[in-house]
């Protein structure tokens, strides 16, 4: 993965010049997905304030920047053309709720179960994302105001404009470190596109910024259950989007940076951000992946680099809209264009032939679901088929070993976990009809691991009291006997020298 740039060491210099460049990086990337969610640009620039405001200010990963996202604004549109846009500052109310309520329960921790395979596809798939974003800055509305594909001479200033964006934020660093290189980039190709006279697209181009402070708004929507019924299944979806996106970036730059975040805490500030802008007009937001590489890159480590991107976006909207709207797209199409190339995990494509097959089609699955459809799905899908796997390989793994003891009783010694996927293999490794009358099941070597065992446990004894039969269990733990209580004597329960396990039960719970 794309080293960052940045000094080890968190300071204000850094983390001020870094905050600036993520604020303008910011700017096409609210209007942009305010124009996907159907809303007003500045919809999208107040919630990319005040999100990115609050979360810096109380989140639990200092250094990564929120916003309003892609990845938000796609599941939002349906409800904003049913029901407008108050509905839209209701849901985001209540989503925030929500998140808070996810936060408080300490669910953040739950982030762990994603495995690795799907990390990689999550920020490859959310790389190629960006990516496929940055294209509608080559395309141009045509006389009849249907956008078409640049060519000739626009073309090539566009390609030569993000080239050279790129260069300078490849190469400076070899030579300084002192001033972020993005930051450089983006104010060198705005001066020389402004100095020579350079016809190509700006900021300005895609839409105003100009604006004032948001203002405390109570969404204007009818206070009944029927409101309730509309916009909570938008909220419980971008509720999960907006977490699921947010801890999974806050993993991501934890790894880049060595340090450790704190997921529950981030959790409340979501919630506590995006009940704040749905009260203020904002159309809510998580965090954001592409502007937090560029903040890392740049050398953003502390709080106060976000403070700085929300503060120095609000002050754009306020005080220097004309100034922002002349800076080039293509300056900031090459800073995406270096996250992209940062944030893609390339050794995938080598270590692909080295993993197991099934980690790879993961990584290829989540990827491609990604793409296609919205991260939430696409993490949810991976896990599930990792989760899957998982217990098909585990349920191969179970066998046992037989041997006669001294008195002339036969012991089978089970290997392997015992859970749902295993009960059928587990069944067919004993003869019933052809072993003496005293049987030993020893769980020396094993897991009991749900339910489903325990009722294959009770079945196999049952098979042995039809037969004429007893059969003994061996270190089997003590939760596995309570829950064999209904066999009564049907089974005899040694529980001298019990592993220290416990069975994945809610009586146990």
């Amino acid at each position: 993965m794309f080293e960052p740039h940045a000094a080890p060491t968190r300071n204000i210099k850094n983390d001020v010049l870094s905050g600036l460049t993520v604020a303008l990086a910011l700017v096409p990337e609210a209007v942009a997905f305010a124009f996907v969610a159907g809303v007003d640009p500045l919809v999208g620039l107040y919630a990319a304030f005040m999100v990115g405001l609050i979360t810096a200010s109380i989140g639990g990963r200092p250094g990564m920047i929120s916003g309003a996202t892609g990845a938000l604004a796609v599941v939002m549109v349906a409800l904003v053309a049913d029901h407008g846009v108050e509905y839209l500052f209701a849901t985001v109310v209540l989503m925030g709720i929500i998140q808070i309520a996810f936060g408080v329960l300490h669910l953040g921790k739950f982030i762990r179960m994603v495995p690795h395979p799907v990390m990689l596809g999550f920020v490859n798939g959310l790389a190629i994302v960006i990516f496929l974003a940055q294209m509608k800055s080559f395309q141009v509305p045509d006389a009849e105001g249907v956008m078409q594909w640049m060519g000739g001479s626009a073309l090539w200033v566009m390609l030569g404009l993000v080239a050279l964006t790129m260069g300078i934020i490849r190469f400076l660093p070899k030579l300084t470190t002192a001033v972020p290189s993005s930051l450089v980039a983006i104010v060198a190709v705005s001066l020389l596109v402004i100095g020579v006279g350079l016809d190509t697209k700006t900021v300005g181009d895609v839409a105003s910024i100009a604006g004032g402070f948001p203002e405390f708004h109570i969404p204007m929507v009818p206070f009944s259950l029927e409101t309730l019924w509309i916009i909570l299944p938008y909220a419980v979806i971008l509720a999960a989007i907006g977490l699921i996106e947010s801890l999974l970036t806050l993993t991501l730059i934890d790894e880049l940076t060595d340090t450790r975040g704190r997921g529950n805490k981030e959790c409340i500030a979501q919630g506590t951000a995006n009940i704040a802008t749905g009260f203020f007009g904002g159309m809510g937001g998580c965090a954001m992946i592409g502007q937090s590489m560029i903040n890392v890159n740049s050398g953003g480590r502390g709080r106060l680099s976000g403070i700085t991107a929300a503060l120095a976006l609000l002050a754009f909207i306020l005080f220097a809209s004309g100034l922002i709207e002349q800076i080039p797209l293509a300056a900031l199409v090459g800073v995406m264009f270096i996250v992209v190339i940062g944030t893609f995990e390339w050794s995938s494509f080598r270590i692909l032939k080295k993993i197991p097959r099934s980690d790879a089609f993961v990584l290829i699955l989540v990827s491609g679901v990604t793409v296609v459809t919205d991260l939430a799905i696409a993490v949810v899908v991976g896990v599930i088929v990792s989760a899957l796997v998982f217990a098909w390989e585990h349920a191969k793994r179970i066998n046992v070993k037989t041997t006669l003891n001294d008195a002339g009783n036969k012991v089978y010694e089970l290997e392997g976990p015992l859970f749902f996927a295993s009960v059928k293999n587990f069944g067919e490794l004993f003869d019933v009809r052809n072993d003496p009358d005293d049987v030993v099941l020893e769980f020396r070597n094993a897991r009991v691991a749900d339910h489903s065992a325990i009722e294959a446990i009770d079945a196999l004894a049952e098979r042995y009291l039809k037969a004429g039969k007893r059969l003994h269990l061996r270190h089997l733990s003590p939760e596995c006997a309570k829950l064999l209580e209904k066999a009564g004597d049907l089974v005899e329960v040694n529980v001298i020298e019990d592993p220290k396990y416990f069975v994945a039960d809610d009586k146990l719970a």
